[in-house]
């Protein structure tokens, strides 16, 4: 599994690799950058990449001041696809995937605002 350390705002290392855009992460597969319809909103087309890989648990860094915002359209979307939602700023979103990584948990990290 990728191993997320030193975020700062606007910045995270992700094993031996500075990334200075958004990331969607599963477990040693990044994609940079991660872009979305709308920058501050996650909609399911946003997590294309991700899907065909069926992780159960989805954590998502919502930026340093929480940002980013998850509609209920798609929290209902991972919702009935058996997929769990986890919403937080992105520091504490990154201490929870270092914590429960496994194969079945992936992350995106908004890495500003």
């Amino acid at each position: 599994m990728a191993h997320i350390t030193d975020y700062r705002f606007g910045r995270v290392r992700i094993g031996d690799v500075v990334y200075h855009r958004d990331v969607l992460v599963h477990e040693n597969e990044v994609w940079c950058p991660w872009v979305r319809r709308e920058g501050h909103a996650l909609y399911p087309d946003d997590l294309d990449r991700l899907m065909p890989r069926a992780p159960t648990v989805l954590i998502i860094g919502t930026g340093a001041f929480g940002r980013l915002k998850v509609p209920m359209e798609t929290e209902q979307w991972l919702a009935s696809r058996g997929i769990e939602l986890v919403a937080l700023p992105t520091a504490r979103a990154i201490a929870e995937y270092n914590r429960r990584a496994a194969p079945n948990v992936a992350c995106g990290l908004h890495l500003t605002c």
